[in-house]
Order: structure tokens, then sequence, then C-alpha cells
């Protein structure tokens, strides 16, 4: 039995998507698909190391581990008039140099942030302890992301939407990218689109069973939120758009990889469709 190790973050739309092949409704005979549940930061940090087979990641690192990794165009996420939030308290005027925290520092929306923001002060932290570390008083503000954006605390506010920092660095209405998967690229080629496609069902059978397979996540206490919180979130980050990449959304990624290449965080430019899984070898390989 062949073990594919599979590393997404434990936010919703992660195990969402994930887990209709660790119930069994989707997989490739002879394969285990092993997961690993760990926060964006570290997922993005064992990308650098090249620790695992497949691995979610944040767009913003892919520049870096593009020579160990290969782009998958399924499993997705990305922010269509919402994202990440920067918050603070209530009242509050942020000065230019205010301390934020952030959730990593190969994050998109930290990508994002320092761009906007070149003289704030940043700490990073655990996306599970920004909220409160912005309420102690610990940092001025702080970006939430993941579920976080729909439940934070009453005393505090949103400064600035990542999507309209987004809108004003890009000038265009295209999505927000923020989470990928990537593959090493050590694997064989024809095991590799094997594996996407695999990967791309499940994404698709758990869109079309959200119901169900929502119902079971909570029932079995592996969400962090109600019923309601947890719909209106997987309609955010797990939805139709997020089975497989299209042109509209390879064009933002595109942007973003432009955007950090200008503003000298990534060492080469790069274009996104250079980079993703050669779908197309299978045809011609056996045609």
């Amino acid at each position: 039995m062949k073990t594919l190790t599979v590393a997404h973050s434990p936010d919703a739309d992660d195990i969402f998507m994930f887990y209709a092949i660790k119930f069994g409704w989707v997989g490739i005979e002879g394969v285990n698909f092993e997961n690993i549940a760990l926060d964006i930061e570290s997922l993005n940090e064992k990308a650098l190391e090249n620790i695992y087979d497949v691995t979610a990641i944040s767009f913003g690192v892919y520049p870096h581990i593009k020579e160990e990794y290969a782009l998958l165009k399924c499993a997705v996420s990305f922010g269509q008039g919402y994202g990440p939030k920067l918050v603070k308290k209530k009242g509050v005027k942020l000065k230019r140099n205010f301390k934020a925290a952030l959730s990593g520092k190969y994050t998109t929306n930290a990508l994002l942030f320092k761009i906007y923001y070149p003289d704030a002060k940043i700490v990073y932290k655990n996306f599970l302890d920004i909220e409160d570390a912005v309420i102690s008083g610990e940092v001025d503000a702080g970006v939430l992301i993941h579920e976080s954006i729909l439940t934070f605390d009453e005393s505090l506010e949103t400064e600035k939407e990542l999507w309209d920092i987004w809108q004003e660095l890009s000038g265009d209405s295209l999505a927000l990218p923020l989470g990928a998967m990537a593959i090493r690229r050590s694997i064989p080629i024809t095991r590799a689109i094997e594996y996407e496609e695999t990967l791309t069902k499940a994404v698709e059978v758990a869109h079309k069973n959200k119901k169900l397979l929502s119902s079971m996540l909570i029932d079995r206490g592996l969400i962090r939120v109600d019923e309601e919180k947890l719909q209106r979130y997987l309609s955010l980050y797990a939805n139709e758009e997020s089975i497989s990449m299209n042109q509209k959304q390879l064009d933002a990624v595109d942007k973003l990889f432009e955007l950090g290449y200008k503003n000298g965080y990534f060492p080469t430019l790069i274009k996104v469709r250079d980079y993703l899984v050669p779908v197309e070898y299978k045809d011609f390989r056996f045609a």
C-alpha cells in the first residue's frame, strides 16, 4: 500500500475538502491518503523543507518552493469581495508604525500587508491567538483569517479589509488568491496527474454533498464553528470556484506574483501556468 501524505490546515474549508477522501467516498486503489492538519504558516514552513507529498500552502509562499513543488489547480481558496480582515479595538486610531500580529511570514495576507503598510511593526502568531493579542493590547491590530473573520469579539472593529488592499494594489477586480495545494516534483508525472484528479474529485464530491458532509464533520467534533457559521464559511472558501482554478483565477495568481516580485519579496518573476502539473502529458503519452 502506497502512502501519500496530504497536509492541510485545521480550518473548516480544508477539512471539508479533504474529508471526502478520509470518509472513503473518493480514493485510489492501493494508495493510502494520510492527512496531517497544521496551521497554515507551519504548512508553509514545512513546504520550504519539502516535508509532505501534497500540502496546502499560501499562494504567497509558492515562488520560494517552485523548484520542489508543482501547483495543483484543485482545492483552492480565493476571496471575491471578502477575505482576511485587519482588526483593531473600536475607536483606536492606528499610528503609521503600529504593531500588528500576522498569521505567518509566508502567508498571502502577510505579503499584501507588508506591501501596503511598510512602516508597521510585525509579530507573527498562530492564527488562533491573534484576536486575543489585539484585545489584550499586546498588539495594536491583527489580521484575522479563516473562521475568525466571522466571529471576532464585539470590542473589535475592522480597520481594513484585505480585499480592499488587494483591489488597490492590483488595480483590477480579480479574485484574491489565498490558499493553494502543491505536490512534490519528485512524484512521477503520471502519478501526480492521478493524484490531482483524485483530489479534484474529492472537492467536487464534497461540494455536491455539502449538507451531509457538514453534519458528519460537526457530529465528530472536527469543526470549530456551528452549522450556520460553517455553511456561511464554506460558501466563501469551499464553493464551486474552489474545485479547480479557472483562467481568471490563474490571472489573479500571476498578479500576486508580480506584486511580490516588484516589491522585492520574490527573487524572480514567474507565471503560474508554467508551474502547474502538466496534465496534458497523460494524453500525449497514451495517445
